[in-house]
């Protein structure tokens, strides 16, 4: 069946035009069933195939080292096999209409078959991350690595400045959205229309769901932990998308040559199968509240990062790719922000 007349590329070309939607089949790597599904329905995997490319190309739009990169593998003929997306939350309650922590991520995931694959303590950042594959297609649809920051493991003053921050909150997920999401978790598929109406409420889940801070308390937030000033600016936005590519020293080696801003070193898991590292951070200006009115700070945004998995141990005839994250690893990787 030709991906020509596939579900998937009839839903996004609704979405975001016929050249977007050609440009994202042509880079990244997808499952060839989901590629060509001729429906009529959307499969949970299809919506949840579609949410990922668009964050993908939302998070190429802001971070132009990515978008170099990208432009390669097409100028090359390479492909960019999305492996997971980063996002980061408060776990706190009472934040606006906002539910607390990673709850506001994965209320909209499940329904598209995603379920808790690994919890990993960031004990240095006073969070918890936690990553969430897909139950259809595990090793072939990106997981979310959703962390968590707990407030309540830091000062009175950083609290307080976390609740006036966040208490702005708005929820995104619209009353037909969540009407959308039932009836995707009861039937498992969408039809186009339907899937075209929910993806776009999807996609503005991941942004900053709060006014602008004030520059008083994104100094308060910086001062103890870069990643919640991060949060403070960038919402739950993609932290970062993640190429899983067959050798990732051999890539940074590759990246460094062209110039490209390269993370200095490549970590590795406890396992070894597990291998990662990143560019810097993109530079973006962000807007602050002062007794004077808006001023703009450059900060840092988000960034692209580099993955190599190795194959678990052989299991009854079977062998699966290994799809674990590692705490040491991505408390390393969130240094990439930490520069604010």
């Amino acid at each position: 069946m030709s991906t020509d007349t596939s579900v998937l590329r009839e839903t996004l070309t609704k979405l975001i035009g016929s050249d977007r939607t050609d440009k994202l089949f042509k880079v990244l790597v997808i499952h060839p069933e989901i590629a060509a599904d001729p429906g009529p329905k959307v499969s949970r995997a299809a919506v949840a195939q579609a949410l990922n490319m668009l964050l993908f190309e939302d998070l190429l739009a802001r971070v132009p080292a990515a978008k170099t990169y990208v432009e390669h593998c097409i100028r090359d003929g390479k492909t960019v096999m999305h492996d997971h997306g980063a996002v980061r939350t408060v776990a706190l309650a009472g934040m606006g209409a906002l539910p607390a922590g990673q709850e506001s991520i994965t209320r909209i995931l499940r329904p598209l078959g995603y379920a808790l694959n690994g919890e990993y303590p960031l004990e240095r950042l006073k969070m918890t991350g936690r990553s969430h594959a897909q139950a259809d297609y595990p090793e072939d649809i990106a997981q979310f690595f959703i962390s968590e920051l707990h407030p309540e493991r830091f000062s009175p003053e950083f609290q307080a400045a976390v609740q006036r921050i966040t208490s702005t909150s708005k929820d995104p997920v619209t009353p037909e959205a969540k009407e959308l999401l039932e009836k995707l978790h009861t039937n498992g598929s969408l039809s186009v229309d339907e899937a075209a109406k929910l993806l776009p409420t999807l996609v503005s889940v991941f942004a900053r769901q709060h006014t602008e801070p004030t520059l008083a308390d994104y100094e308060i937030l910086l001062a103890e932990s870069p990643e919640m000033a991060w949060i403070s600016t960038e919402g739950s936005a993609f932290n970062h998308a993640t190429d899983r590519v067959p050798d990732v020293d051999q890539l940074a080696a590759e990246q460094k040559a062209l110039g490209q801003p390269m993370k200095a070193a490549v970590e590795t898991s406890q396992s070894g199968r597990v291998r990662q590292t990143a560019y810097l951070a993109a530079r973006v200006q962000r807007n602050f509240r002062t007794p004077d009115g808006l001023i703009q700070k450059e900060v840092n945004g988000s960034f692209y990062e580099f993955i190599t998995r190795l194959p678990l141990p052989e299991e009854d005839g079977k062998q699966k790719l290994d799809l674990s994250f590692d705490s040491s690893n991505a408390q390393a990787i969130f240094k990439m922000t930490a520069n604010t």
